[in-house]
């Protein structure tokens, strides 16, 4: 065999080890961002679950803050929607409206005493306060998840295998600019 063809073959060997390679953690990066979303689904699912009761224990003495109460569970099922169906965008607003809307449950529980003082509610507050910022932990990790994903699929040489496999961009949780947006206490108390 000439040395030229060995060349040859040693190069083709090299080109083809390295696409495999990029393959390979191309793959790797697609998995870690459906695991970061799995894992903010757990937690969607867990809030899911848990918002029918805070209601429900509301309800016994928020006689007049049915409004309120509707606007949570409006905003629940709009959650429970753009989950099911892995709609990125409106999962977001969704979000912006329920935080909004929990925002405004536990600032009108603040003017029932015996509301505040039930320990239901108490760990109800609590827990459904606790997974919220678990979501929004688990939403910063999906974000840098998409994020390592995206860039590496626009990077040469990544992206040239990217796109012969047809790997695509993921898209990332945006926020509602309700949600980002200052909080007026004046407003929830006045």
């Amino acid at each position: 065999m000439e040395v030229s063809t060995m060349i040859l073959i040693a190069v083709v060997v090299v080109v083809v080890l390295y696409v495999i390679v990029i393959y390979n953690n191309l793959v790797g990066l697609k998995h870690a961002v459906s695991q970061a979303w799995s894992n903010i689904d757990v937690l969607l699912k867990q809030r899911h679950d848990e918002l029918p009761k805070l209601v429900e224990t509301c309800k016994q003495y928020m006689k007049h803050e049915r409004e309120t109460l509707e606007q949570v569970m409006k905003a629940r099922s709009a959650v429970a929607s753009a989950r099911q169906a892995h709609d990125i965008g409106g999962l977001g607003e969704a979000e912006g409206m329920l935080r909004l809307g929990l925002g405004n449950l536990f600032a009108v529980a603040e003017a029932y005493p015996e509301l505040k003082a039930n320990e239901s509610f108490r760990h109800l507050q609590a827990r459904i306060t606790g997974l919220e910022n678990d979501i929004a932990d688990r939403r910063e990790f999906y974000n840098a998840s998409v994020n390592a994903n995206n860039v590496r699929i626009e990077q040469f040489p990544d992206l040239i295998v990217a796109r012969l496999l047809n790997f695509a961009p993921a898209e990332l949780l945006q926020f509602d600019a309700t949600e980002v947006a200052d909080v007026n206490l004046g407003g929830m108390f006045g």
